[in-house]
């Protein structure tokens, strides 16, 4: 054959769809952690194992020969028995054949709702700080993120300023409760105010409640307050949970969605194209564990106790504790510790004190710096003692 001329190789260039988008905050630190060695309260995971009675439910599942794909809106089964934990602990009954749809983490659940609802040029509305993927999310649908922040300091919702950020264009509000990264839980009193500005309009609500079961100071009347419980909210809400989080098996990434009817098949549409269904054996091993209802009941005891053993520690040092009313996480303010701010201050507590932390001005759109950082206490308590021995250098 005749010679062919050379035809250079060439990666055509994208004009990237995020272009604000870089590596995470959680990864940075993280991976500073593991090459300095530190004790990682940064990233938000247990370092502990799951019941070994939970693998065994898998593991049965997978011997049994459940390997093959489930129905695309998840199991039967475990459908049924998150309609029946959602009637008994908020008094809301869902159709677990139209109205659950077991997803791939509650990360893929929220930006399966978005893609779903928000058509470009809609408005969504965020309360920052908030967690990273929210926005990414909004933009991706081609959505306006409009940014209202919670009240600094306390991380409390400023129900006037929502109510002045919503617009005609306004398609959706998505709340989170218990707080990431704050650790801070709506109230009762917060989520009929939310109620009764949503009333007039048909803006639709996404809840994140992945940390549901880690509400502390029950004896004080503390519960969660899902949006569930509230006839107004749970008839336009997508409520999104996490069995990661419950469970402690994050990496497992098997969440779900609860919605009226109607929003259900909307969210299916996406749903079944972008990841179509999820990893059947895991379904029903999860269904088998919760007939027990016990870890997700006794999980507050469990959280609150490391709260407490972690707050007492961090007492010893010049931090200045915020409250931890739910969630895993810790927050503290650094500026009796030092005169960095919080991004620089994570990096050097790392580096030379061993224990890494995330800075909340990641999680704020213009970089919002108020000398509070986020630890995480879902640890051992060996672990949660030798970040306290270092940290008590402070």
């Amino acid at each position: 054959m005749p010679n062919q001329p050379m035809i250079p190789a060439r990666t055509p260039l994208l004009t990237s769809k995020l272009p604000k988008v870089g590596t995470t905050i959680f990864t940075v630190m993280s991976a500073l952690a593991a090459e300095k060695g530190a004790v990682n309260l940064g990233q938000g995971f247990p370092d502990f194992d799951c019941d070994p009675q939970l693998v065994n439910a898998v593991t049965s599942a997978m011997q049994r020969g459940l390997n093959q794909y489930p129905p695309m809106a998840g199991v039967p089964v475990l459908r049924e028995a998150v309609a029946a934990k959602l009637a008994a602990l908020y008094g809301r009954s869902y159709d677990a054949g139209s109205e659950i749809t077991i997803t791939a983490g509650a990360t893929q659940a929220i930006i399966t709702i978005i893609l779903a609802v928000v058509h470009p040029g809609d408005e969504v509305i965020v309360l920052e700080p908030c967690y990273d993927s929210y926005v990414p999310n909004i933009e991706l649908a081609g959505g306006t993120v409009v940014r209202v922040p919670l009240t600094p300091g306390t991380f409390r919702p400023d129900f006037d300023k929502i109510s002045a950020a919503i617009s005609p264009k306004t398609r959706a509000i998505i709340v989170n409760s218990p707080h990431n990264p704050s650790a801070t839980v709506w109230s009762q009193a917060d989520m009929r105010r939310l109620q009764d500005i949503l009333a007039p309009t048909d803006i639709l609500l996404i809840s994140d409640e992945v940390y549901e079961h880690m509400v502390f100071d029950a004896d004080q009347g503390q519960l969660h307050q899902s949006a569930a419980r509230f006839a107004g909210l749970a008839a336009r809400a997508f409520i999104v949970s996490s069995f990661g989080k419950t469970y402690h098996v994050t990496g497992w990434k098997v969440g779900y969605v609860a919605a009226p009817a109607a929003l259900t098949a909307e969210f299916r549409k996406v749903h079944q194209f972008n990841v179509f269904t999820v990893n059947t054996p895991v379904q029903h091993g999860l269904a088998a564990y919760m007939a027990d209802d016990r870890p997700y009941l006794d999980l507050p005891a469990l959280y609150q106790r490391k709260r407490d053993l972690f707050r007492t520690g961090l007492q010893n040092t010049r931090f200045r504790l915020l409250p931890s009313e739910g969630s895993y996480f810790q927050c503290v303010d650094i500026s009796a510790v030092s005169d960095l701010g919080e991004a620089d201050f994570c990096q050097w507590l790392t580096t030379e004190i061993g224990v890494a932390a995330i800075p909340l001005s990641a999680f704020y759109g213009d970089g919002f710096d108020q000398r509070v950082v986020r630890f995480c206490f879902a640890k051992k308590d060996q672990t949660l003692h030798l970040a306290l021995e270092r940290l008590a250098k402070l």
